[in-house]
């Protein structure tokens, strides 16, 4: 298998919720990365989907992110690539990731 991520990945399990086109569901986001993560929750999506992302970080900072569903994991969850975000939430995750990283 070739890896394609070009970003850090961290292993974290942070509550979110998501909302795509016939579903809104509780999650896990168990992978994360600036370009994208995996979401494990119920639910169907397809591949491409559009999918609307609330991430809960720690001290109660959330960010709202428009994603492409780019793999499904039928019955386990989706990974998804970041769309669209703002640079508030932008700065916000890449601080999560950088914090998250500097103390493993």
């Amino acid at each position: 298998m070739i890896e394609r991520r070009r970003q850090p990945r961290i292993e974290v399990n942070l509550p979110a919720r998501w909302e795509g086109v016939l579903t809104e569901r509780a999650a896990a986001v168990t992978s994360l990365s600036i370009n994208g993560c995996f979401v494990l929750t119920g639910g169907k999506v397809a591949p491409k989907e559009l999918i609307r992302l609330e991430i809960n970080l720690p001290d109660n900072q959330v960010i709202y992110l428009w994603s492409e569903v780019v793999e499904e994991a039928e019955e386990i969850g989706f990974a998804v690539r970041f769309t669209s975000m703002s640079d508030e939430e932008h700065e916000q995750l890449d601080r999560f990731i950088k914090q998250t990283l500097a103390a493993s």
